[in-house]
């Protein structure tokens, strides 16, 4: 019943492509946290990234517009594609703030966290590519899904861990010590705001697997 035609799988072709500027954006991410002083050389990527993620989005509307049969529900299309555009730019910001705010040397544990977020995109990548045969990839799917909320259960305590040590941090004059936890709590919420966003992605696809498989 879910073996779609070609044309009937564009969709999830675009949901992929999507989902892989999203985890180019993770390791793009990843690459500057753990040396930020790459992160001029690196803007035309990072602006690239989010216009062609847009066009991208914008195609999957457009088509959205135009079919009057969809291969699942034209809501989990919209929200999808949507959840898909907004954690692209979640990503955007988090690239611009630490390249706005000269963040200068990472925490310790930032790079584990921007690294869950490359693991996670990456099984979302994975989960995407199963839509195509949601009955026949149900288990490949799910088995990606465990993993993302795996990573964000692991991201929030070392968020919460990291965050603690930053206010406990004793190493610096005072002005230069709020200066970095300022800029460091930051781009560490934004860390932690992301690796949520993945797990509700995967939470959208779950819901779309337990309706059609």
């Amino acid at each position: 019943m879910f073996n779609f035609s070609r044309k009937d799988t564009e969709f999830f072709d675009l949901f992929v492509e999507n989902a892989k500027y999203f985890h180019l954006g993770a390791v793009l991410l990843d690459e500057l946290i753990k040396d930020p002083n790459k992160a001029l050389e690196r803007i035309e990527d990072i602006l690239s990234l989010e216009s062609k993620a847009d066009e991208v989005n914008e195609r999957i509307i457009e088509k959205l517009n135009l079919t009057f049969i969809t291969p699942i529900d034209r809501e989990d299309i919209y929200s999808i594609a949507s959840e898909l555009d907004t954690g692209v730019d979640m990503l955007q910001g988090a690239l611009q703030r630490l390249i706005m705010s000269r963040a200068g040397h990472a925490t310790a544990k930032s790079p584990i966290l921007s690294n869950l977020i490359v693991e996670s995109t990456n099984e979302l990548v994975k989960a995407f590519k199963g839509l195509v045969d949601i009955k026949k990839n149900q288990r490949e799917i799910l088995d990606a899904i465990a993993k993302v909320r795996e990573y964000e259960s692991k991201a929030d305590l070392v968020y919460r861990e990291e965050i603690g040590l930053l206010y406990d941090d004793a190493t610096q004059d005072p002005v230069h010590r709020t200066i970095h936890l300022i800029k460091w709590k930051n781009i560490l919420e934004d860390l932690e705001e992301t690796q949520d966003h993945c797990k509700k992605l995967g939470d959208m696809i779950r819901g779309v697997v337990m309706k059609y498989a």
